[in-house]
């Protein structure tokens, strides 16, 4: 039995050095440093271009957004009002973004209290600063504490970086934005906290026109997963 028990240890220990090796040389083939740009009016002149071409107009005259994110979260988003109704598993949050001690999570059907309600709401704020990012991102390079600075592609096409400072639930995340020469976002690479490789890229795919005639994606396609949104409304 200590034999079997021995070989076991071994085998796993043979494992997870076998997996840390892989990770490691998965991490300095895939591993892209932050890249260095340029910021100042060039800059925010591109970011500019990008929100024309997105229809930022559009997408500020529109008061509400639902969606279903990755077919786990689905949200009903009051942009007016900054109220936000999550719902996944057996949960719903109304979030109240401008106030919010006013927020209010019930887990079927029963209002949380204490520390159960604190845990989930936090839950709810985090899935909707990640969700609704992966919806209405391009709409954001000029938010609060944002950056904005030009890089040189080696194809010789502009990217536009922006790095967020605060807000979210990860500050300091940055995003280079690969655009076509009308200026809309094809895809972006990412040096964010929750992934340990810098430099992994997302397309921004299928997007659709919704009835107030805000442009919005459906779909993204990383190198390990796609991540879809179904189930799109926006209107007033």
């Amino acid at each position: 039995m200590k034999r079997i028990f021995k070989a076991l240890l071994k085998i796993l220990g043979i494992f997870i050095g076998l997996l840390i090796v892989a990770s490691i040389v998965i991490y300095f083939i895939y591993n892209e440093p932050l890249p260095e740009g340029k910021s100042g009016a060039k800059a925010d002149a591109l970011a500019e271009k990008m929100l024309i071409a997105v229809d930022q107009t559009s997408y500020r005259n529109t008061r509400f957004l639902e969606w279903t994110f990755a077919g786990v979260h689905t949200y009903k988003w009051d942009k007016e009002m900054g109220l936000v109704d999550v719902t996944w598993d057996t949960y719903k949050a109304a979030l109240n973004l401008n106030d919010p001690i006013k927020s209010k999570v019930y887990k079927n059907g029963t209002k949380l209290i204490g520390d159960a309600s604190e845990k989930q709401l936090q839950k709810a704020i985090d899935y909707f600063n990640n969700d609704s990012f992966w919806l209405v991102a391009p709409f954001k390079i000029f938010d609060k504490g944002t950056t904005r600075a030009i890089v040189d592609s080696e194809d010789g096409s502009k990217g536009l970086l922006v790095t967020y400072g605060q807000g979210g639930s990860t500050p300091g995340d940055s995003y280079l934005w690969k655009l076509n020469d009308n200026g809309f976002p094809q895809s972006y690479k990412m040096w964010v906290k929750i992934i340990p490789i810098g430099g992994v890229e997302a397309t921004w795919d299928d997007w659709k026109i919704v009835q107030s005639g805000a442009r919005l994606p459906a779909s993204h396609q990383l190198s390990f997963m796609e991540l879809s949104i179904s189930n799109l409304k926006g209107y007033n």
